[in-house]
């Protein structure tokens, strides 16, 4: 009851607000459900939105419009029609997610223009969002949307500027080629790069300790959103104009390369909704950790039936180079079936659901998926893997199977393929966010699910498809292959609180060679992970993943059975998720339940520390408690680690956990 009469307060406010039209503006204010959070939109000239939540200022007032084709400006001079409001507290039933239940509670306030257009604002208690639609009967074209953060203060952000490739045009239309791999880049508003883009999910430190992550959500038929520093303390959009021109070429001719743009990003459909420019808004960081914005915005599922959909773990081959060894391995190891064979029968031995051929099993530089090598011979591979229950993914350059989409899925799904994971997109144009949508149908179509690699960040498309089971956008594991400057172990305590308030992640954790802050080498045939072997098994706990990726060679993993054992027996999906403790860029603790066992993972940067990891919110009473820790020489020899088990029959509300540097830890409790 104390919400509705909140609620009702609000309305009445805008109500007010709306019958003094003959004002030069008009405002209108949203609070959230716990009323803390308060939006408040003028309309006059142009549309103006700020945020507070309690007394700190989140957003300065912000302009809001979108320029169609032919010069009209949605949100300039707008004539307001009327308001509707509307309370909605519901719970979403979620696929393949950190949690099986989604609470879906906020206040909504809907401005409906005079000529054809809306602007819908939500107030969640842990966020906003707002999104334009449109009623016009015939296409249009949108040259531009005029998406702006305005800040009271210069505060610090953490900005994850693109990586651009060499391309054709200008630097800035350069950056729109990007694989959206990049660590963060910590500094005041006033001092980015003004040459340089950033993607999101992008952190800003605000007043009060509270911080702000901007995302967006409901991408379709619509390019991703950068920003770059605008004027004063502010950040402004820039997207991706649509590809003019393009031709095949990039990794290994696997993709299309733009080399002429239009001057608009977009052409739709007249009557439609637009993504959502959400802010998630946290009091304290660990709260971060537990957002559900971008999931709650996106679009509901268009499959109706995801029986067939199985996340699980995979074995990887690339990572570790398809480098096994020993007294069973008779043959050449490499690109060929008595590799995969290996794989599988290493899969099926610990409960492994997947095994992934990646590059090099098609002909290279035909972007042809049609042409195997001759070393390779799938349909004896599937059988081989269906008598021992394991499932095999294939790995596709995106032009190759977009050149011949339904063909390549009908094909492969009938031989017994149960995915794809689709790579080196390096694009969020509106043509290829179209290509990630009738990707994602069309496997669907097909019963194929999709881990899409060298992908923009998600942004609620696991939720409309829940077969799309992962995303990159990630500076993920992979990168200790060449990057000798590696600070992995400090980015994989912000990834957490930034990049994951977007979505699952493909990490591609679990490396058994671990090395110390100056022992680490990045050595491309050989590689090694920065931190602990426990900071290792963590992530698989911390990072979520529906589809997730065991990166090292199975011989390695045979060597290290009892690590084995535990990745290959941790969840991909959860019931449910609570962020106990932690610090943006220092250490995080999340817990996480399947059925009636708690996982709980800690993960620390460089930094050794001394935890105490509240067990009370568990609500578990007596129980049985496994846990894995590092050794006491780990922060000498980073694979150094301990385990312990012990038996409670009394209520613990606590567990006291020692982290070395780049340390973690895993806990079980049933």
């Amino acid at each position: 009851m104390k919400k509705l009469v909140l609620f009702l307060a609000v309305v009445i406010g805008i109500n007010v607000a709306y019958g003094a039209n003959a004002a030069k503006n008009t405002e209108y204010k949203l609070k959230s459900p716990d009323g803390k959070i308060e939006i408040t939109i003028s309309v006059g000239d142009e549309v103006v939105y700020s945020v507070k939540h309690d007394n700190t200022t989140i957003i300065n007032d912000s302009p809001i419009s979108m320029e169609l084709g032919d010069g009209t400006i949605l949100g300039l001079k707008g004539s307001v029609k009327n308001i509707k409001t509307n309370s909605v507290n519901d719970v979403i039933n979620a696929n393949f997610y950190k949690k099986s239940k989604v609470e879906n509670n906020y206040n909504e306030l809907i401005i409906n223009f005079s000529k054809n257009y809306s602007l819908t604002f939500r107030a969640f208690d842990d966020g906003v969002a707002y999104r334009f639609s449109t009623k016009f009967k015939k296409p249009i074209i949108i040259r531009k949307e005029n998406v702006n953060y305005c800040f009271d203060d210069d505060y610090v952000a953490y900005i994850p500027y693109v990586n651009a490739r060499k391309g054709e045009g200008d630097f800035l239309t350069q950056q729109f080629f990007t694989s959206f791999e990049s660590q963060y880049t910590i500094d005041s508003i006033s001092k980015m790069d003004v040459e340089r883009i950033a993607f999101t999910p992008l952190l800003i430190c605000l007043k009060d300790g509270k911080k702000a992550v901007i995302v967006e959500s409901d991408l379709e038929d619509y390019p991703g959103t950068f920003f770059r520093k605008g004027e004063g303390n502010s950040l402004e959009a820039v997207q991706a104009t649509y590809p003019k021109v393009e031709e095949q070429g990039g990794h290994n001719m696997l993709q299309m390369v733009v080399k002429e743009r239009e001057n608009y990003i977009a052409k739709v459909n007249g009557t439609r909704d637009f993504p959502w420019r959400a802010i998630v808004i946290s009091e304290n960081d660990a709260q971060l950790m537990n957002s559900d914005m971008v999931y709650k915005l996106a679009s509901p599922s268009r499959v109706k039936d995801v029986s067939w959909i199985k996340p699980g773990k995979v074995a990887w081959d690339w990572w570790n180079n398809w480098n096994i060894w020993g007294k069973d391995v008779d043959f050449k190891a490499g690109i060929n079936n008595d590799t995969y064979k290996y794989y599988i029968d290493f899969a099926s031995k610990n409960g492994i659901e997947y095994v992934i051929l990646d590059e090099g099993w098609a002909v290279n530089k035909q972007a042809d998926l049609f042409q195997v090598v001759t070393e390779i011979n799938l349909e004896e591979l599937v059988a081989y893997a269906n008598e021992r229950n394991v499932g095999l993914v294939l790995w596709a350059g995106y032009y190759a199977i977009d050149c011949d989409m339904e063909h390549v899925c009908k094909h492969y799904s009938e031989m017994g393929i149960k995915g794809f994971k689709v790579d080196f997109m390096d694009r969020d144009d509106q043509k290829v966010v179209d290509f990630y949508y009738r990707m994602a149908a069309m496997a669907a179509k097909y019963h194929l699910f999709v881990d899409f690699h060298g992908a923009y960040k998600p942004t609620g498309l696991s939720r409309t498809y829940p077969n799309v089971l992962n995303f990159e956008g990630v500076y993920g594991l992979e990168q200790s292959k060449w990057d000798d400057d590696l600070h992995q172990v400090d980015y994989e305590c912000m990834v957490p609180y930034i990049r994951m308030v977007a979505g699952n992640l493909d990490y591609t954790q679990g490396a058994m060679d671990n090395a110390t802050k100056h022992h680490f080498r990045a050595i491309y045939t050989n590689p090694m992970s920065q931190g602990t072997r426990c900071h290792q098994l963590a992530e698989y706990v911390i990072f979520e993943s529906p589809f997730n990726m065991m990166c090292d060679s199975p011989t390695k993993y045979m060597q290290n059975q009892e690590c084995t054992q535990l990745i290959a027996s941790i969840p991909t999906v959860w019931d449910e998720t609570i962020a106990l403790d932690g610090k943006l860029g220092e250490y995080a603790v999340i817990a996480r339940r399947s059925g009636d066992v708690w996982y709980i993972g800690a993960i620390t940067n460089w930094e050794a520390r001394e935890i105490d990891i509240d067990l009370s919110r568990l609500g578990v009473e007596c129980h049985r408690r496994t846990t894995y820790l590092d050794g006491v020489n780990a922060n000498k020899n980073a694979e150094d680690y301990a385990v312990y088990f012990e038996i409670n029959t009394e209520s613990v509300s606590t567990a006291k956990v020692k982290l070395a540097s780049g340390g973690g830890a895993v806990i079980i409790i049933n």
